[in-house]
């Protein structure tokens, strides 16, 4: 029998990516790579899938997205059946003592579907190996061998305080805005904060479909489940919307002080007499129906607003940053998920067509289409939360909800989010 030749020995080498990061950036990214032929071990220090959750995260996805995850999924439907259409763009004004509100912009051509963080990771999750995950393993460090050929992560099995290593090809950092692979590439680099934080959290009406709240809440809000509304008062403003099995999104932003960041998350612990101080200012602001929604929601809790300044670089060597490592943004334009499923599919198509052979080349086609489209897209987001929450601009008066003329209201439309619905996926050459 025939010896293989070297070539064909290269070519039939299995390639394997370390993806550090086990939320939608990471999953996506190993449905994207494994679809280009490679080898995923994906290090995630939760130590299960988190399911059966009510409460946690809302998130609109764009065609461009689901597109891919349907891709992904390989099975008809299954995304459509846990999401509920955003098919309206709605900005509105509360006159937080009269009650009243009126309309600011409407799109009824958005094109957007709603989900529940936890019901998306679980579909992607099911889609994959579930021997491909480490759960409950902390990455520790990496080194990047002296040929640049190959990558070595230090993780540590939290049951047991066990260290272990994996060689890869490839590491990936889906860890997040505070990422700590990001940091050993650019020590000096610094989260920026909003001006604001948001109350947020997902009222389960489950079993209380008949209730005087939510049916007082349609009544008020007669497009819940087709809308996504932002309710804006003077210096604030609400983003809630209803997703798949009974229960309702929002998000309050209120204006403040950099709070103390403690640990490595972006969430807030809450005390019983903050949420008792949300609840009465809700009614001072908000309508009757929408702040009754705020006061029966459980466990709501407190995101600290952050975003950064574009990176002008998302890979080194064989070390690429993704998702909200790559770049933290302001959740205004409901780009974030968006953004981290792009980034998965991008990775995954330059891989498709450059091969291991030319990592590096693959690595800086990825950044090229990239790049344009998040530095944009981010500081897009960062002008939407500063307008709707009333913070000044250099080119704009501060916008007053209530007096606002139809001019001073278009740049409040999700649409105008650069590369709304045409993210490229490839390079152009003209």
């Amino acid at each position: 029998m025939a010896s293989s030749s070297p070539s064909r020995a290269r070519e039939m080498k299995r390639r394997t990516a370390i993806v550090v990061g086990g939320s939608i950036a990471g999953i996506c990214c190993a449905h994207s790579l494994i679809a280009a032929g490679w080898d995923v071990v994906v290090i995630e220090k939760s130590s299960s899938p988190q399911t059966g959750i009510s409460t946690g995260a809302g998130l609109g996805l764009d065609q461009q997205a689901r597109s891919f995850i349907e891709l992904w999924l390989n099975q008809s439907g299954l995304l459509h059946d846990a999401t509920l259409p955003l098919t309206v763009d709605l900005n509105q004004a509360t006159d937080s003592e009269k009650k009243i509100g009126r309309v600011l912009t409407r799109d009824e051509n958005f094109n957007f579907r709603a989900a529940h963080w936890a019901d998306l990771h679980g579909l992607l999750y099911k889609a994959l190996s579930p021997d491909i995950f480490l759960w409950g393993h902390q990455f520790l460090s990496f080194c990047i061998s002296d040929d640049k050929a190959s990558v070595r992560v230090t993780a540590k099995v939290l049951q047991t305080n066990e260290m272990i290593e994996i060689v890869g090809d490839l590491l990936v950092a889906a860890d997040g805005c505070l990422s700590t692979i990001r940091k050993y590439f650019l020590p000096d680099f610094k989260l920026r904060y909003s001006g604001y934080s948001a109350w947020r959290g997902v009222l389960d009406f489950t079993g209380n479909e008949n209730s005087d709240t939510i049916v007082n809440l349609r009544k008020a809000f007669p497009e819940l489940g087709k809308c996504l509304y932002f309710d804006m008062g003077c210096g604030t403003h609400c983003v809630f919307y209803e997703l798949q099995n009974r229960r309702i999104n929002w998000i309050w932003y209120v204006n403040q002080p950099e709070p103390e960041l403690k640990g490595n998350s972006m969430t807030m612990k809450v005390s019983n007499e903050m949420i008792e101080k949300m609840h009465k200012e809700a009614e001072n602001i908000w309508t009757p129906e929408l702040a009754r929604v705020m006061k029966e929601t459980n466990e709501p809790f407190i995101n600290l607003i952050y975003d950064s300044d574009p990176l002008n670089k998302i890979y080194w060597d064989n070390v690429v940053l993704i998702g909200d490592a790559a770049h933290p943004t302001s959740p205004h334009g409901l780009r974030s998920t968006n953004m981290s499923i792009l980034d998965a599919a991008v990775l995954g198509k330059c891989f498709e067509k450059w091969g291991l052979e030319n990592l590096g080349v693959a690595l800086n086609e990825f950044q090229t289409i990239r790049l344009p489209v998040i530095s944009k897209q981010v500081l897009h987001s960062r002008r939407m939360g500063r307008i709707k929450q009333g913070l000044d601009l250099p080119d704009r008066e501060i916008l007053d909800p209530m007096k606002a003329v139809s001019e001073d209201c278009q740049e409040l439309q999700q649409r105008n989010m650069p590369f709304f619905a045409d993210a490229p996926t490839a390079v152009h050459i003209t």
